[in-house]
């Protein structure tokens, strides 16, 4: 496995991602051969998508009127809708199976149960909340898109890296048959996201990073302790909570 470096592989690997994280899709479904795990550095770039469809209809809601709460619930369910809620769905499996299960076994169990238990919805409640309010807070849509940008560009730029330094927890499922992420692809995505944290300015770019590398070695221990590894679910839960803080600082930077 390898990192992009000819200009067919990075649009193949680009091409990926998007189809792969969101429900756009593409004329072509032909990606080179290339596995997820050579093309997770280009989750950025479906970061990028996801921001400019939500700062889309935020700017349709604001030219109809719009107040700003209503505006900010809009926003956030196009988010959503365009990645079919694939992150909403590992926080919620991660908070069950975390916090309701007493051994790995029943952990990893409760965590590929389709249905939803009391720490799941209760960890979906507080990320919709608090992501609603951040943007609630936004001046506009291009802060609204400025925020976007950095919260779902940066968040998925540590997607490479959380999958190079942790073990996949299961021998089956879509980690373990992702491939493995090589140092170079984990270092491209990760320095992807960093650049998409400067739409907050550099002030607020220093602090996401900040916060962002508190919760990346936070969660990747909390990980190891409780399945020992990495899931699809985790890289799902990591996203949110990228994403979360991010939206947190933008409220402070762009208000």
């Amino acid at each position: 496995m390898s990192g992009p470096c000819a200009p067919r592989q990075v649009l193949d690997d680009i091409g990926l991602s998007l189809v792969f994280f969101t429900r756009l899709r593409l004329p072509s479904s032909d990606f080179g051969g290339r596995s997820l795990a050579d093309a997770i550095w280009a989750a950025p770039f479906a970061g990028l998508a996801v921001a400019t469809i939500g700062a889309l209809v935020c700017a349709i809601a604001t030219v109809f009127g719009l107040a700003t709460a209503p505006a900010a619930a809009l926003t956030l369910a196009a988010t959503m809708l365009v990645t079919g809620c694939l992150h909403e769905d590992g926080l919620s499996d991660i908070a069950d199976g975390f916090w309701g299960g007493r051994t790995r076994d029943r952990k990893l169990e409760i965590m590929r149960d389709s249905r939803i238990g009391a720490y799941g919805a209760a960890a979906l409640g507080l990320s919709l909340l608090t992501r609603w309010s951040s943007l609630s807070e936004l001046a506009g849509p291009g802060h609204v898109f400025l925020a976007l940008l950095a919260a779902h560009a940066g968040s998925r730029g540590l997607f490479g890296a959380f999958m190079h330094l942790l073990p996949p927890a299961r021998s089956d499922g879509l980690s373990a048959g992702a491939g493995t992420v090589t140092t170079e692809t984990a270092v491209i995505g990760a320095a992807l996201g960093a650049v998409a944290l400067l739409a907050l300015g550099l002030g607020g770019a220093i602090a996401a990073l900040i916060l962002l590398g508190l919760i990346f070695m936070a969660f990747r221990a909390l990980c190891l302790s409780q399945i020992g590894g990495q899931t699809g679910d985790t890289i799902g839960a990591l996203q949110q909570f990228g994403e979360i803080a991010v939206l947190l600082v933008a409220s402070v930077c762009l208000s």
